[in-house]
Parts: structure tokens; C-alpha cells; sequence
């Protein structure tokens, strides 16, 4: 058997298996409550491993390696910065949201939990953080179809948009039938599946260079050589401080700041069985994450001075990864590596049309339609997650798409238009409606401005000054209409406190 036929039994194997566990999943989905929320009985280890994999899309096999090998360690401050955001979401956010979200209306969405937090009778926040939600995970989910895409074309040397198609397909097909429980099992299994790799994947490619000493000398090669080649580019990728300036660091470190706003991950604190497990979870979660995110950092590194002592240039950094574990590894290991990258992509493309369906179905449709049976809103809830993958995969067509760049666009339009409204919910009584839909419009106008000017965009992450607009907006909103408190938002929030 050639190489490729190897690699495709076990990608075959791997895409098997999801489909089994979405199987499996739609057995134990009867109503909406489980397939939105897995009817809150996710255990802490589910969670947590669902939590990251789900939020670590292909940028973390492909987009992070490949800034690292173009640009060196200064990248890895988006890594750092998003480890410090996880733990504090987990630590602060987590056991909260979790209270709260039972104790207000037993909310299953983000955006209804936000209008029955503030007993909002316009449905203003509703419909606007549904829209919000549409808007920016259209992007995000096409950001995955095209790491699909740019997958099988870079391993398989197939045509872009079959193999963008074939992911978008394998992934619709189990989270349509799975639902949330279905989307949380098999980002368990893909959450191991990229643990795995991300570690072998760099040992062994340091092993084949004969270890830690002559991989940083081949770095430094590398380095001198462009150097040599671009004098007014200097570039040190071995330093985390060095080849960018206090800027950029911010920026890339600012990433953190969107994990407060993800509904993608938030949406697994809201499933936990009680705000008690958040510890379990928090323990698991950043464990895991610190060392994924450090195999990515290192594979990126050791990468560049693999390729250039071995003579090759890269036309796609962000293939950097593939390109390792095909030349290191048996095609049949290789397969399986290469599925870690399908499965960083799927488990987070299966979360967001979830949380896009439920926007569609639980925030739009029975705001202004008829009421459904159960089983009709479970079937328009697949229908949601049908009509959102479509979008998606008219906008990822283009295979030219930055994948770094469409994650980060919608990564800071959640971050600062979610994060601080859901802290200051979570946080600060005084808090009202008008100060909430004020901020969450502010910090997604912002994002959208900044993100699509050069200029602006090349002085600063958009996710800052975006999260600092919609901060500030709200609580000066807020002191602005603040009328007489109300009794059972009071009343909810002193209990969601009792139970901490």
C-alpha cells in the first residue's frame, strides 16, 4: 500500500469514529434542553477537555505553528496570553455563570440569559446578542471549512474544496444528529487525539535532529541566514521579547481578554451538573491547554531550523505541522496525527453551529413564532445548525482565507462585544439592560471598524480597544439609567453569590 493509502485508513478510522459517538449522542437526545445543553450533566472532566477542544480550532495545529516559524516566540504571547484568560474564565467565570444561569429562568443560551438577568421585557438583548452571535461564528465556523480545505490539499494534494466540503460534511452530519452531548463526547476523544500529537510530533522531530543542542543551533541558522538575506528585518525567533515591540506584545497577549466572551466555551460552564465541579474542571482544562499550546509553540520553532537544515523552504507556514509528522512518522502514525489536526478543526466548527442554532431556534424564532412541541424544536434546532454550515461554506470557497485571520476577527468580535458584559453580570449589581446592549453594541462596531482598517489593525489587536469601548460604555450606561433596584434581580443574584 502507498503512503496516502495508509493515512487515509486512519483519517477513515478517525471520521468512523465521530460519526459512532454522534450516533451514540442521538439516542440520548429527546428534547431541546439536551440537545442545546446536554440537559446540564456534563462531568467536569467532559467538560473541561470539551471546553478546549472546542475553543483550540486549526489555528492551534496550523495557524499558531505557522506564526511561530514565520515570526519566532513573540507569537507565543497569544498562547501565554490565552492560558492566563482560560484559567481566570474557569476560576471566576465558570461556577457564577453556572449558578446563575439555573437560578435565572434555568437559561440554556447566552442571550437568555442576559435578558432574563435583567428582566429585559424589550427583548432588545435577546435579539441583538443573537445577531451578534450569527454574525461573527458565520466567520469562525468558515474559518474551520477552510483549515479543512487547506488540510486535505496540503497532506493529500486534493482539491481544496473537496476537502473542505468532506469536513464540513463529516462534522455536520454528527452534531445535526448528537446535539451538544454529541459535539462534547467527541471533542474528548479529539481533545486526547491533539494532546498526543502535540506532544510527539515535536520530541520526535527534535530526535531526528540530533537533539536539543543542534536543533537551537539550526535555529539560529536559520535565523542568521535571513538576516542575511533581509538586513533591515531583524528577527530572533528564539526570544519571546525580541522581533516585536511592546505593541505587539500587548496584542498578541490581549487574546486572553476573549475567552470571558465565547458563548462556544462558556456554554460548557453552563452544562456542568453544579457549580461545584468548575474546580475539577478548571484543574483539568488548563493542564490540558498548557500543554497543547506548548507543543504548538515548540512545533512551529523546532520547525524552522528542520527545514532549513534540511534545504526546504515552505510556500505555506501554516502547514508546518503536516509536513512534520508525514516526513517523520509511518504513513499509518502519520494518518493519525494528521486526524489531530481534523479533529482541533471539527470539535470546534460542531460547538459553534450549536451555539449558532440555538441563537437561531431559543433567541430568534420563538421570539417572534409560534409555539413548537419538543420535537419540533429539536428539529428546527438541526435545521439551524444546517442553514449556518451552509453560509459558512459559501464564504470558506475562497481558499485563500487567512485561517489565523478569520479566527482572530471573530475571536475579538465575541471577546469585546460578550467578555465584559458577562463579567460585570456576573460581578457588579448596578449593571443594567440599556448599559448591557449600549456596551455589547460598542464593542462589536468597534471590532468591526478596527479589524477592517490596515492601519489600526496593524497598531493594535482590535480585541482592546474593543473590549475597553464596550467596558466603558456600559458602565457609564448604566450609572446614567439606573432607576429604582429591582427586587428579583436582587433577590437572583444574592442567591447566585449563596451558592458560591
Amino acid at each position: 500500500m502507498t503512503d496516502q493509502t495508509f493515512q487515509l485508513i486512519a483519517i477513515s478510522l478517525y471520521f468512523l469514529g465521530m460519526l459512532g459517538i454522534g450516533y451514540y449522542a442521538y439516542f440520548q437526545t429527546s428534547s431541546l434542553d439536551d440537545y442545546m445543553l446536554a440537559g446540564r450533566r456534563l462531568p467536569p472532566s467532559v467538560a473541561a477537555l470539551s471546553a478546549g477542544a472546542s475553543d483550540m480550532s486549526g489555528w492551534l495545529l496550523m495557524g499558531l505553528p505557522g506564526a511561530i516559524y514565520t515570526t519566532g516566540l513573540v507569537e507565543a504571547w497569544i498562547a501565554i496570553g490565552l492560558t492566563i484568560g482560560a484559567y481566570l474564565n474557569w476560576r471566576f467565570v465558570a461556577p457564577r455563570l453556572r449558578s446563575y444561569t439555573e437560578v435565572s429562568s434555568n437559561s440554556i443560551t447566552l442571550p437568555s440569559f442576559l435578558e432574563s438577568r435583567f428582566k429585559d421585557g424589550t427583548r432588545l438583548l435577546r435579539i441583538t446578542s443573537g445577531l451578534i452571535i450569527l454574525v461573527f461564528f458565520t466567520f469562525y465556523v468558515s474559518s474551520g471549512m477552510v483549515a479543512g480545505g487547506v488540510f486535505f490539499e496540503a497532506s493529500f494534494d486534493a482539491h481544496y474544496l473537496f476537502g473542505m466540503l468532506l469536513v464540513a460534511g463529516i462534522t455536520l452530519t454528527y452534531t445535526l444528529f448528537g446535539g451538544f452531548l454529541g459535539a462534547s463526547l467527541t471533542d474528548v476523544a479529539q481533545g486526547l487525539l491533539m494532546l498526543a500529537a502535540l506532544i510527539v510530533v515535536p520530541l520526535i522531530t527534535v530526535f531526528s535532529m540530533g537533539g536539543v543542542s543542534e536543533t537551537i543551533a539550526a535555529i539560529n541558522a536559520a535565523d542568521a541566514a535571513h538576516n542575511l538575506a533581509n538586513p533591515d528585518d531583524e528577527l530572533h525567533r528564539t526570544s519571546l521579547l525580541f522581533g516585536g515591540s511592546l505593541l505587539a506584545i500587548i496584542s498578541a497577549a490581549s487574546w486572553g481578554l476573549g475567552y470571558f466572551g465565547q458563548p462556544h466555551v462558556i456554554v460548557r460552564f453552563m452544562a456542568l451538573r453544579s457549580s461545584a465541579d468548575a474546580k475539577a474542571g478548571r484543574r483539568i482544562g488548563i493542564g490540558w491547554m498548557i500543554l497543547v499550546a506548548t507543543g504548538a509553540v515548540f512545533t512551529g520553532l523546532i520547525g524552522v531550523g528542520y527545514f532549513h537544515a534540511s534545504g526546504q523552504t515552505l510556500d505555506n507556514p501554516e502547514t508546518v505541522f503536516l509536513l512534520l509528522s508525514q516526513i517523520l512518522f509511518h504513513p499509518l502514525i502519520a494518518g493519525l496525527v494528521l486526524a489531530a489536526v481534523l479533529a482541533a478543526i471539527m470539535s470546534t466548527v460542531s460547538s459553534q453551529l450549536l451555539v449558532c442554532s440555538s441563537a437561531l431556534v431559543e433567541d430568534l424564532y420563538k421570539i417572534f413564532g409560534k409555539e413548537l412541541s419538543v420535537s419540533q424544536q429539536v428539529l428546527l434546532g438541526r435545521l439551524g445548525v444546517l442553514v449556518v454550515a451552509v453560509i459558512a461554506a459559501l464564504l470558506a470557497i475562497d481558499p485563500r482565507s487567512n485561517i489565523l485571520g478569520l479566527v482572530a476577527f471573530a475571536w475579538a468580535g465575541f471577546g469585546a462585544a460578550f467578555g465584559p458584559i458577562i463579567l460585570l453580570s456576573l460581578f457588579w449589581r448596578k449593571l443594567t439592560a440599556m448599559g448591557a446592549l449600549a456596551g455589547m453594541v460598542a464593542g462589536a462596531v468597534v471590532v468591526g471598524i478596527w479589524g477592517n482598517i490596515a492601519s489600526l489593525q496593524a497598531l493594535m489587536y482590535e480585541i482592546v480597544p474593543g473590549f475597553l469601548a464596550c467596558a466603558v460604555v456600559a458602565v457609564v450606561t448604566s450609572l446614567l439609567t439606573r432607576r429604582r433596584e429591582n427586587e428579583q434581580i436582587q433577590s437572583e443574584f444574592s442567591k447566585m453569590e449563596s451558592y458560591q
